[in-house]
């Protein structure tokens, strides 16, 4: 298949990268830019592991074109972090053994990162609802809730998050 140049913007940086039209973009993120924390779970959109924002919004980069992200802002977790220190929420996940084997959490952070764009202090529920589309095949979900919440505590705070 011919590939064609296509324009992306990942992570406040542009990319000029050819592709074949057909190529999805967590393909592109993965193999074409090294940008591995997005993983793949599923191939069928039931998993969320490959979840990358999108102009803001979650989006399941294993069911997307990449060519349909052109002149879209898109962010993956590598993205996350904060003027090279880890995101409130990266340090809950280590802090509180949210991680578990470390293979989802990227989609949850992206989920939790557009959860808490909307809504600054969610409630259990919500964080729930949120994180209903992403799936950890490990034990539970408890260290991943304390995580969140003290995330959530420290952005209010605007300091480390503390165990």
């Amino acid at each position: 298949m011919k590939k064609e140049l296509i324009d992306l913007r990942i992570n406040g940086r542009a990319h000029e990268l050819a592709i074949e039209p057909n190529a999805l973009l967590l393909d592109v993120l993965r193999r074409d830019l090294n940008l591995t924390g997005s993983k793949r779970g599923c191939d069928d959109s039931s998993c969320g592991s490959c979840t990358v924002l999108v102009d803001g919004t979650p989006m399941l980069a294993c069911t997307m074109l990449a060519a349909s992200c052109e002149g879209q802002e898109i962010t993956t977790v590598e993205g996350v972090s904060e003027h090279g220190s880890l995101a409130a929420i990266q340090k809950a996940y280590g802090d509180w053994g949210g991680a578990q084997c470390g293979f989802c959490t990227p989609g949850f952070m992206m989920t939790v990162k557009h959860l808490l764009s909307i809504n600054e202090n969610p409630t259990e529920e919500e964080i729930r609802a949120a994180l209903s589309g992403n799936l950890c095949r490990c034990t539970g979900y408890t260290q991943m809730y304390q995580a969140i919440k003290a995330a959530i505590e420290a952005e209010k705070k605007g300091m480390a998050v503390a165990k």
